[in-house]
């Protein structure tokens, strides 16, 4: 009997026949994530899709005493190779855990299943008047489950936080398979540890989370939408601070530099202007009667920023065209090489303009083409670079700039990755990012909740 054939076997006392996937075919697709540009040649020797807490413990009793790996994993969306199974192993999939157990209206929480779609539950919460604001860029098919292995972010950072700001408690299955239940159901808590943070953005290395309590907040009443025009990218950065001197916190700022508007109206025609070095995207959100002020009070800040062509959207309709655009940036880079990769970093927002000027000047450099995004907010940048990657002088021009964007983004005293996660992607330069001793102490508590070092292993560090 075959390894693949042996673990099959065991794992048919576990779950149905119908719940393993073995077959070449079936293992081939699931060895890969959304990260551009990096196939893996190791295939998983089995996927699984639990139903069940009970089903994930045993699971993970059974690889932690044959010393199988396990690599939980979402939908697949991350960027930096977090799902791919490096060592072989087990998949488990989390889509059939997908359930909202309680929507908590008087306590302004949710308790959700791992494989919850964060778009579907900001749909349910709605329906009660309540907000999750995390809201990763695939949030139609992303799920809690790798939001919190990830710690994902997204464009409404500025105002309302990320997934760390809204987990209240999680329940994890450990590597020996014993069930832990960290954090409570209250807003407040000073009671010991807070372990539930240690297991947010460990991508699944310390233990796989199955259940999690989040915080919700009141669902703002109304939104709208302001796109602005500037000349050079330093007067799009300082009006930020402008914005909030003026007591205006927007929800989402976000930032399209020259390249990404003329690309985008190359091939969509959404009727943005070209000429402009910067543009950005700003909702507001509140009370419908604070809107107007709102409105007028930003457009006078901008104009002190010495921005132009303000457009204010008055509709839903009109509201979506300028969100449009900004999203389209991805799809629109696509269309110039036959890959594109984006990727994430993060400075004080007093440095956005010195890291996208820089960013480009890398790109000048290794002759690549990078159109940047980014929620200018939080000082979060997205290069989307867009090359050949069968071309093997592209593709290595590729990773000698993103080692340069990564070193730029540290000097400018800002970090590898505010929402992606540092998965395999990103492992290479962790040490330039973190001290020695931070990394020694981090594989301590990795040796501590998994000493077989099952649970995904070579993700963030070598062990």
């Amino acid at each position: 009997m075959t390894a693949i054939a042996k673990i099959k076997n065991d794992l048919e006392k576990i779950l149905p026949k119908d719940s393993i996937l073995t077959s070449k075919e079936e293992r081939y697709v699931y060895s890969q994530d959304g990260t551009n540009g990096m196939e893996s040649e190791i295939l998983p020797d089995s996927v699984v899709f639990p139903e069940t807490v009970e089903q994930v413990q045993k699971i993970l009793k059974y690889a932690n005493e044959n010393k199988i790996p396990v690599v939980a994993r979402g939908a697949g969306t991350n960027l930096v190779g977090a799902c791919v199974p490096l060592k072989g192993g087990i998949i488990i999939n989390f889509t059939k855990m997908d359930k909202i157990l309680e929507i908590n209206k008087t306590n302004m929480t949710a308790t959700v299943q791992a494989g919850t779609i964060v778009g579907k539950l900001q749909e349910e919460v709605k329906k009660q008047g309540l907000f999750f604001p995390p809201d990763p860029s695939n949030l139609k098919v992303s799920t809690i489950g790798g939001a919190i292995a990830q710690s994902a972010g997204g464009p409404k950072t500025f105002k309302y936080g990320t997934t760390k700001d809204y987990v209240l408690g999680l329940k994890v299955v450990l590597a020996d398979g014993n069930l832990l239940k960290v954090g409570v159901n209250t807003i407040k808590n000073a009671t010991g540890y807070h372990l539930e943070q240690l297991f947010i953005g460990s991508e699944g290395t310390l233990g796989i989370v199955v259940e999690t309590t989040l915080k919700l907040i009141p669902q703002p009443e109304t939104t709208r939408v302001v796109m602005a025009y500037f000349d050079n990218i330093s007067d799009a950065t300082d009006s930020v601070t402008k914005m909030t001197d003026s007591n205006i916190y927007p929800s989402t700022i976000d930032f399209m530099d020259n390249n990404t508007i003329k690309t985008i109206e190359k091939f969509y025609h959404v009727g943005l202007i070209t000429d402009k070095q910067a543009a950005l995207i700003i909702e507001l959100d509140g009370l419908e009667v604070s809107m107007d002020t709102q409105i007028e009070r930003l457009k006078e800040t901008l104009v002190q920023s010495n921005a132009d062509n303000i457009v204010v959207s008055v509709t839903k309709e009109e509201q979506e065209k300028l969100w449009t655009a900004r999203r389209a940036s991805f799809s629109a880079a696509a269309k110039l090489k036959p890959d594109v990769v984006t990727n994430d970093m993060i400075v004080p927002r007093e440095n956005i303009s010195k890291l996208v000027q820089g960013i480009n000047e890398i790109g000048e450099k290794y002759g690549l083409t990078i159109c940047t995004v980014g929620h200018i907010g939080d000082g979060n940048i997205h290069p989307q670079v867009a090359l050949d990657l069968n071309n093997e002088t592209e593709a290595e021009n590729y990773q000698k700039a993103k080692a340069e964007f990564y070193e730029l983004a540290i000097k400018l005293n800002g970090t590898l990755s505010a929402e992606h996660g540092i998965g395999c992607e990103k492992k290479a330069f962790l040490s330039k990012a973190l001290s020695p001793l931070s990394i020694e102490y981090m594989k301590k508590i990795k040796k501590m909740f998994d000493p077989n070092n099952i649970l995904n292993p070579d993700k963030i560090f070598d062990m």
